[in-house]
């Protein structure tokens, strides 16, 4: 019996294609990064809702990163507030640069002297859940944007 090689264009396909299907059964798009936010902002609202503050998000990965953070909006809001170590958990992203951005909202508020406050709010794929408590008085309904930048 005598040796053959094998034809390079049959193997190189078997060695593409298995490389392929190994490719195949890893997920494209993993978006298992838990990140959390702690924060603490004060703002005011007459009609039109304001408020700004600082953070800290940090990542199951490891990531870390300090951020500056922006509520804007209207609506029939009136009021004077300040949270204190507030707290917001993101859907899974990717990357800790994916929570960066303006995140849609929408609350409705009510509080005087001490009071606590919970909203939802998303941009895009990611979405925030935030959760915080503080003084002030406020009273009505907004709808606006929640920003969040890297300091």
């Amino acid at each position: 019996m005598r040796y053959r090689p094998l034809p390079a264009v049959p193997v190189l396909a078997s060695v593409l294609l298995a490389a392929a299907l190994s490719l195949a059964t890893a997920p494209v798009d993993a978006r298992d990064v838990s990140c959390r936010l702690s924060f603490s902002m004060s703002g005011w609202s007459v009609f039109y809702k304001t408020g700004s503050g600082t953070g800290h998000v940090r990542c199951n990965n490891g990531q870390s990163m300090a951020v500056r953070i922006e509520a804007r909006g209207g609506g029939l809001s009136i009021g004077k507030s300040e949270i204190r170590d507030g707290r917001g958990e993101f859907s899974a992203v990717r990357d800790i640069r994916e929570v960066l951005g303006t995140y849609v909202a929408a609350e409705a508020h009510a509080g005087a002297v001490k009071s606590s406050k919970a909203q939802a709010m998303t941009k895009g794929e990611v979405s925030l859940a935030l959760a915080g408590t503080g003084e002030g008085w406020d009273l009505g309904v907004a709808f606006g944007a929640f920003t969040i930048q890297a300091r």
